[in-house]
């Protein structure tokens, strides 16, 4: 798959694209929250506590889809798992549009969160395992692409249901209505997503473990040409001849280092606080005495500059490397945020000052905490156990997600802004422990990096 000859990086390219309509997904179900949850607190005159279990019981179902996704990509394949996430999405966008209390709606937004935690560690194995090496940073980079796409498509969604409604209807169309297309509106997406699944084939790497060489060499010819082709199944294939595939070889000692580094970084991407900006934008462009529209309309700009720096990120990931990106924007994170923490000391968390620091945070974040934590996480684990490491590692980042929106209203509440300066100390945690421990994988095949643990240790 390294040869230079034969292959068809633009079939590679249509492989990663459908591959990441789950992420698009995984964008598009997280955010559609940001502009709903005012409308819904209002319909169901929700307290805190509610809002705040309304708002993040998706992530519930994200932790128990990323926790037997991997098991059942191992078991299935990675196409038929990607199938069922996708029907989740499906019927997670029906039924979010149709409860008549917020209870069906907390069940709704779970089963969409088994689809978002399902595609969140499958879209990027499945691409990773279908691309050359000297191509793969940048075509796993394209999940996150479509995850901050996602994300802008529905802010664009949000804000025209919401405008239109209030200038049609008036404000109480939005509470009693508008909120309800916001979540309709993931079903076209989603039908998409299954459809498109079907002309794509399965995850050679995959299909070797599962002794159909022959497939496996039709779709590695196709991606790399017949020469690197097969010397990539025969790589492959000796690799798989002498792995035990068992759960257990997690904890062997090479492979031990590797499942408790990807477990710390992906941990690190989400307690650096990411989704505090972006599960709470629309609060925080409010308290600039914005309305409620027009904090969503300001969402957007967040939206935009999330997914301009994902674009550099895809464009410079197998240029400059991984472990550089990983640092600079753990530096840039920690010092956006120490600003917004002096800004609010200051009193001056008006005007322009903090929206500049949210966007300067923002594309720290997209330029490598985002596509890259996503890059190599799907580096760095062995076929036989990839699906299983990544599931493991993915359950690690929802849970601290979870723990991340349960957490930081009541830090808002009892700190004030001063809460940023947590997530700051834990951007120098992630600077020290990304140059402690993250190799460089750019180039390699993924049976090198699998090589590298087992001679290292």
């Amino acid at each position: 798959m390294d040869g230079d000859g034969g292959g068809s990086p633009a079939y590679v390219f249509l492989l990663a694209s459908v591959a990441a309509l789950g992420g698009l997904l995984f964008g598009y179900d997280t955010a559609v929250i940001s502009g709903a949850i005012g409308f819904i607190r209002e319909h169901w005159s929700l307290d805190p506590h509610m809002e705040g279990w309304t708002a993040s019981s998706a992530l519930v179902g994200c932790i128990a889809g990323a926790a037997f996704a991997g098991v059942l990509s191992d078991a299935i394949g990675r196409k038929k798992a990607l199938l069922l996430s996708a029907v989740l999405f499906t019927v997670s966008a029906v039924a979010s549009a149709l409860p008549q209390n917020v209870a069906q709606l907390a069940v709704a937004r779970i089963i969409g969160g088994l689809g978002v935690g399902a595609a969140s560690m499958l879209s990027p194995l499945y691409i990773a395992e279908v691309s050359p090496a000297r191509i793969r940073g940048r075509m796993v980079s394209i999940n996150q692409f479509a995850i901050v796409f996602g994300m802008l498509v529905v802010y664009f969604v949000n804000y025209f249901i919401a405008a239109r409604g209030e200038s049609a209807g008036g404000a109480q169309w939005n509470v009693e209505v508008g909120w309800r297309w916001m979540f309709a509106s993931e079903t076209l997406p989603a039908l998409l997503f299954f459809a498109l699944l079907f002309l794509v084939p399965e995850s050679p790497r995959w299909l070797i473990k599962r002794n159909r060489g022959g497939e496996a060499l039709a779709v590695l010819s196709r991606v790399g040409g017949g020469a690197a082709a097969r010397a990539e199944a025969a790589s492959i294939a000796d690799t798989v001849a002498h792995e035990d595939s068992s759960p257990a070889q997690l904890l062997q000692p090479g492979l031990r280092l590797a499942v408790l580094i990807g477990i710390v970084l992906a941990v690190l991407q989400q307690v650096t606080g990411i989704n505090v900006v972006l599960y709470y934008a629309p609060k925080i462009f409010e308290s600039m005495g914005l309305s409620a529209t027009g904090a969503i309309f300001q969402t957007i700009l967040v939206g935009a500059v999330n997914m301009g720096f994902t674009l550099v990120a895809i464009w410079v990931v197998d240029r400059v490397g991984r472990k550089p990106l990983l640092l600079a924007a753990s530096a840039g994170m920690g010092l956006c945020l120490c600003g917004l923490g002096v800004s609010h000391s200051l009193g001056r968390m008006h005007g322009a000052l903090p929206l500049l620091l949210v966007l300067a945070y923002v594309a720290s974040f997209a330029v490598a905490m985002g596509p890259v934590v996503w890059v190599v996480l799907s580096e760095i684990y062995p076929t036989r156990v990839r699906g299983t490491a990544m599931s493991v590692a993915t359950v690690c980042l929802w849970i601290a997600c979870y723990a991340v929106s349960q957490t930081f209203p009541w830090l808002l509440a009892t700190f004030s802004g001063n809460s940023f300066y947590l997530y700051a100390v834990m951007c120098a945690v992630s600077l020290a422990f990304v140059w402690r421990f993250i190799p460089e994988t750019k180039g390699r095949t993924l049976e090198e990096i699998e090589r590298q643990w087992t001679v290292d240790n």
